[in-house]
Formats: C-alpha cells, sequence, structure tokens
C-alpha cells in the first residue's frame, strides 16, 4: 500500500463523510419538514422517496458522465448540484413551500447519486489484495457524519423562524469541504480504462451468479434499511419521544452503518465474502424482531443499530462482490444498473414507508421487509449451492 493510495483513500473518505453529513442531516429533518409543509400527512416522507428518485435517474447519468469526464470532475458536478439544493432548501423551508422543498431534495438526490461511486473510485485506486479493505476505508468517513449530521440538524433547527431552515444553509460550509476534498484526488482516468478489452453483452453479464447475488444482497440491504429508518422519525414522533431522542437514534443508526466498514473489509478477507453477507441478513432479521418488541426508545435505538450494522454488511459485501462481475470496458454500464436498481426500489421503499406508518403503523412498517429478507437469504443459498456444484466465477482474496 503506498503513500499515494492511503493518500486517496483518505480523501476518498473525507468525501465520503461530506456526503453522509449531508445524508444523515436530510433524514432527521427531511420527514419533519415534510409533515410541516405537505398537504397531507400521508407525503412526509415525498421529498425522501424524489431524492432517491433523482438518486435512481441520475446514477445512471453519473456513470456514463464519468465515463466521459472522469471520476474527478464528476465529484465536482455532484457538490455544484448540492450547494444549490441547499439554498433552495433553506428559501422553501422559509417560504413555505413544499414544491421547492421537493425539488431542493432532487438537487441533493444528485449529489448522493455521484458519491455513490466513491466506494467504486476506491475500488479502482486500490491494489486488487487490498479492494475490499479501501471500499470498507471510504464507507468508514460516514462514522463522522453520524455525529455531525443529526448534532447539526438538532444545534441548527430553531436558529431561524422556521423550523430545520438554519440546518440546509449550515451544509453550504460541509460541501465546501468536499470541495476541496475532491479538488486534491488524483484518481485513475476511468475515461481510458474502460476502453481496455471486449466488453460483453450485458444479457451476459447479467446472467452470472456473482452479479444477481451482488445485485440482490444490495437492493434487499437498502429496501430493508431505508424504509424501516425513513418511517424512524415520524414513529417515534407518534410515540412521543423528543427531537433529542430521535437524533440520538439517527445518530446511532448512522454509527451503525458505518463504523463497522474499518473491519468489514478485514473480516471479508478473513472469514470470507459469504459469511459476511449472511451475517448482514441475520442482523437485519434481527433489527425487525427487536422493532416489533416494543416502542422505547431503547427499542428504536437497538434495533436501528442492529439495521445499519446489517445493512453495512450486506452493501460493502454487494459492492465487492459486483467488482467481479464486470471487466473493465464493462465498468461504467455495470455501475450504472447497478445503482439504478438499487435506487428505484429505494425510491418505493420510501415513498411508502411514510404512508405505511402513518396508515397502518410502526408494525407494519418492520413486517413488510421480511420477504425482502427471505428473498436475500435464498439468493446466498442459491449462490452457495452453484459453488459447490460449479465454481462461480473468481472472487479473488475476498471470498
Amino acid at each position: 500500500m503506498s503513500g499515494s493510495y492511503r493518500r486517496q483513500i483518505g480523501l476518498l473518505s473525507l468525501a465520503q463523510a461530506v456526503l453522509l453529513t449531508s445524508s444523515s442531516l436530510f433524514i432527521t429533518a427531511a420527514a419533519l419538514v415534510g409533515e410541516l409543509l405537505a398537504p397531507t400527512p400521508a407525503l412526509a416522507t415525498l421529498p425522501v422517496a424524489l431524492q432517491f428518485l433523482t438518486m435512481m435517474a441520475g446514477g445512471v447519468g453519473m456513470s456514463l458522465l464519468m465515463g466521459r469526464i472522469g471520476r474527478r470532475a464528476g465529484f465536482l458536478t455532484g457538490l455544484a448540484c448540492a450547494t444549490a439544493g441547499a439554498g433552495l432548501a433553506t428559501m422553501a423551508i422559509l417560504a413555505d413551500d413544499f414544491v421547492a422543498f421537493c425539488l431542493a431534495s432532487m438537487l441533493l438526490g444528485l449529489f448522493n447519486s455521484s458519491g455513490q461511486y466513491y466506494r467504486f473510485a476506491a475500488a479502482e485506486v486500490a491494489p486488487e489484495r487490498y479492494r475490499a479493505r479501501a471500499i470498507s476505508l471510504v464507507l468508514a468517513g460516514g462514522v463522522a457524519a453520524a455525529f455531525i449530521g443529526p448534532n447539526l440538524a438538532t444545534a441548527t433547527r430553531t436558529l431561524l423562524e422556521r423550523p430545520f431552515a438554519a440546518s440546509f444553509a449550515a451544509l453550504l460550509a460541509v460541501y465546501a469541504v468536499g470541495f476541496a476534498a475532491v479538488a486534491c484526488m488524483r484518481l485513475p482516468d476511468v475515461r481510458t480504462r474502460t476502453a481496455d478489452g471486449e466488453a460483453r453483452p450485458f444479457s451476459a453479464i447479467a446472467r452470472q451468479p456473482v452479479f444477481v447475488v451482488a445485485v440482490v444482497c444490495a437492493v434487499v440491504g437498502w429496501c430493508a434499511m431505508n424504509f424501516v429508518m425513513s418511517a424512524t422519525p415520524l414513529a417515534m414522533r407518534h410515540h412521543d419521544h423528543t427531537m433529542a431522542s430521535t437524533a440520538f437514534v439517527i445518530q446511532s443508526h448512522v454509527l451503525g452503518m458505518f463504523a463497522p466498514s474499518f473491519v468489514t473489509g478485514h473480516l471479508i478477507h478473513r472469514l470470507g465474502l459469504m459469511r459476511v453477507l449472511w451475517a448482514g441478513v441475520v442482523l437485519l432479521a434481527g433489527a425487525v424482531t427487536i422493532n416489533l418488541s416494543g416502542t422505547s426508545v431503547t427499542h428504536f435505538w437497538i434495533g436501528l443499530v442492529f439495521l445499519g450494522v446489517g445493512w453495512n454488511f450486506l452493501f460493502i459485501g454487494g459492492t465487492d462482490l459486483l467488482t467481479y462481475a464486470y471487466r473493465p470496458a464493462e465498468r461504467a454500464r455495470v455501475q450504472a444498473v447497478n445503482e439504478f436498481l438499487i435506487f428505484s426500489s429505494v425510491t418505493g421503499a420510501s415513498l411508502a414507508s411514510g404512508a405505511v406508518e402513518t396508515g397502518l403503523g410502526w408494525a407494519a412498517v418492520n413486517l413488510l421487509p421480511v420477504p425482502l429478507l427471505a428473498l436475500a437469504a435464498s439468493a446466498l443459498l442459491w449462490l452457495g449451492r452453484r459453488r459447490v456444484t460449479s465454481p462461480a466465477p473468481a472472487m479473488g482474496g475476498s471470498a
């Protein structure tokens, strides 16, 4: 591991911290702002859903754009969208304009769609034997976000005349740090490298067991996590918990999502990718069980921590598995399809979570992800059987 490699991973981790500070602040505040501004409570999570809808559409465009202009220029484009989105969100809250707040959420979604490629940039800059560790170390930048985002939302919530207007204004300073980090990056030129080798038809790529299971694990991890997480602020409010308690639970959840990243790559290397993916499914099932057992702050806290760690194992494991499903010439297409499938699913989960929590309650929010967990478990069993009778494509030292 050269000094240059470590420097790029450090900068990508800092950029990830900026991305996730923005995301955790948004998750802490968006549903509550939506409840204040929306014409009906059922639309309270619409801004969250629109953010993921934009991530879905923007993820494809960002991948193809980076294939043309490079990673760094693409990351700077995303930060420009974030800056515009934070400014618009501030003005929308002050003007009591729900539509404008939804548009701001979409601009922040474009930023998120570009930031999802920080982990792929880490895989490209790292030597193959350190690839899983590089991905997880970049995601570890979210540890800082676990503290900064929710606390920033709480500390600035009442600084202006409308709740959370100052919170989004404060993000402008956070994005300045992101601009500085990306400007210092020196990343491989994916514009040149994507021309290397011959690209297969996408149907051939999609038939690979490693591709199918990588996508299933990432989609299930994201949907189960986001469906429960998006409804949590509303559920805690409906069960008469304070804003401080809600911020603490979201902070702990985000910490659970990213703190394991310091060791997830090491666990994949030592224990094997399949065991880590299975652990993710088990932890998400544990989160559902805990959330169904009570509605105290302690239940919300432990359940959301389990939810975060389970997501971490499935997402990092799925990302690592996906890198063995494509050749350099296929990178942009495969990554774009992967992001599209993840965030098209998450968009529906985000939109539905508020309506389900409002109409059916917290128990229903936690029961609905159970079939998804069964799907992930079935996919892992299927891949395990295929590897016994017919070895899957090489997964390097991570498998």
